[in-house]
């Protein structure tokens, strides 16, 4: 959260030629809930089964750039089937960084915490290395959208029988 995956995924889908895809807007769209909503009413293991389903099954199989939520390829086995399905990009910010970006956004389920920052630093933690096993881990810090943009169009047009 807070890497830029959704303004950088729009740019670079543009770029590509691709149709850009949120899994958390689609997911919204499918439910008339917010993600918020979601982690309030059902939690987040229901929110993920949301996440896991939009992937498998919810959307074209080629065509598209998807950005997903940052706990999505974390479960067992969530990242091979990621990779199975294109490239795997993971933008990525220090936690400062990140609550800096993210800390006026009550959207944010995960940061409703009396600490949010320690809360991020916990995340990434558990995170990284699953993160680190990316197709590409792009850092985001200073950089602007348009670079991160760039880094991604570029990676992928590197790697076509990839995508």
């Amino acid at each position: 959260m807070g890497t830029g995956k959704t303004s950088a995924g729009e740019l670079a889908a543009d770029k590509l030629g691709l149709r850009f895809l949120d899994s958390d807007r689609e997911i919204e769209k499918a439910t008339g809930l917010d993600v918020a909503a979601i982690f309030e009413r059902e939690g987040e293991d229901a929110f993920r089964e949301k996440e896991r389903a939009f992937i498998l099954q919810g959307h074209p199989g080629c065509g598209c750039l998807v950005s997903c939520g940052g706990g999505l390829p974390v479960p067992e086995g969530m990242l091979v089937q990621l990779k199975e399905r294109g490239l795997v990009f993971a933008l990525w910010a220090e936690p400062q960084t990140i609550y800096e970006r993210t800390r006026d956004n009550p959207r944010r389920p995960l940061l409703q915490v009396s600490d949010p920052l320690s809360e991020i630093t916990d995340l990434l933690k558990k995170r990284e290395s699953v993160y680190l096993q990316a197709d590409k881990v792009i850092s985001t810090e200073m950089r602007s959208t348009k670079a991160v943009a760039d880094l991604i169009t570029r990676s992928y047009e590197e790697n076509p029988s990839s995508a």
